[in-house]
């Protein structure tokens, strides 16, 4: 199929399914990739775990933190639908820095996220990505600051008014009057700079091999399986990812290898204009469409 065509027939799929994408797959054997608007910010949501997880463990690796350092960590006493592990604990826990990157990184669990924080704040963060040779990806704010979303403010039947807001209330420069969509002010990254990230992970690059090993191996071990997943794991492939959801943003990044050698790096970020906090249909639709770029790459 045309590349042109293909890309076109993509971006109307997503459009009916009631959503923009920003998607990026990467041949990580020869460079080759397709995407459609992949180098447009959007606030990251949990995709910031992915490079808190990189510096907590560079750091273990210079000798400034210890990995079997027990922490103390607040309840997150969460009740609200989503949240995972520490964050919906009702009682103290200590648990080690890297039973932490565990629970952060391959369950999503946001209160162990500011936990890693709290040692390695999000400017230091940066400065280490800065360090990797990594750019496009901000890191302004701990978890903590998406936890007071205008979702905790309504009740269990006008959560879709949340998503209306979400929806409704952007600028066009990207502002937005909700602070956590705000890409002058959030988390943000681009599927550009998400896939750059996969690529100096999963190949030689200025990070340390046993770092980015570590990193890999917390993304296979994901636990949040539903958006991308059912269309790249088999037999015959493994998929490693990460997941970010925030109001009427989904996103996904991750690293398909296929057992013939042949790996893709593939980050899919969404908007969608539903009004709707459960959508299954967004989910399947977003992954057909990164496997059909994926495809497309895999074919030549």
């Amino acid at each position: 199929m045309n590349t042109e065509f293909l890309l076109s027939e993509v971006r109307q799929q997503l459009l009916d399914g009631g959503m923009r994408g920003c998607m990026l797959v990467q041949d990580l054997g020869t460079g080759a990739e397709i995407g459609i608007e992949a180098d447009i910010q959007l606030p990251a949501a949990s995709l910031i775990k992915v490079p808190l997880a990189l510096a907590t463990l560079e750091r273990i690796r210079r000798g400034e933190l210890d990995g079997s350092t027990p922490i103390e960590v607040a309840p997150g006493r969460v009740t609200s639908p989503g949240p995972t592990g520490l964050t919906r604990f009702r009682h103290p826990a200590r648990i080690a820095i890297d039973d932490l990157l565990y629970l952060s990184t391959s369950l999503s669990d946001s209160q162990a996220a500011d936990a890693l924080f709290a040692l390695t704040p999000p400017a230091r963060v940066a400065e280490l990505l800065r360090e990797f040779g990594l750019h496009g990806i901000s890191v302004r704010h701990t978890m903590g600051e998406l936890s007071d979303t205008p979702v905790e403010r309504f009740n269990a039947g006008q959560v879709h008014l949340a998503h209306a807001l979400a929806i409704d209330a952007g600028t066009d420069g990207r502002g937005h009057r909700v602070p956590q969509l705000d890409t002058t002010r959030a988390n943000t990254g681009s599927a550009r700079a998400y896939v750059a990230l996969l690529q100096a992970l999963w190949t030689p690059s200025a990070i340390d091999p046993s770092v980015a090993d570590c990193v890999r191996r917390l993304m296979g071990a994901n636990l949040l399986r539903h958006r991308l997943a059912p269309d790249f794991s088999s037999d015959a492939s493994t998929w490693s990812s990460k997941t970010g959801t925030l109001l009427n943003l989904r996103h996904e990044v991750g690293v398909v290898e296929h057992a013939d050698g042949q790996s893709f790096a593939i980050a899919v970020l969404t908007e969608s204009f539903v009004p709707a906090s459960t959508q299954p249909g967004a989910e399947a639709l977003m992954a057909q469409a990164a496997r059909a770029l994926r495809d497309h790459l895999r074919q030549r």
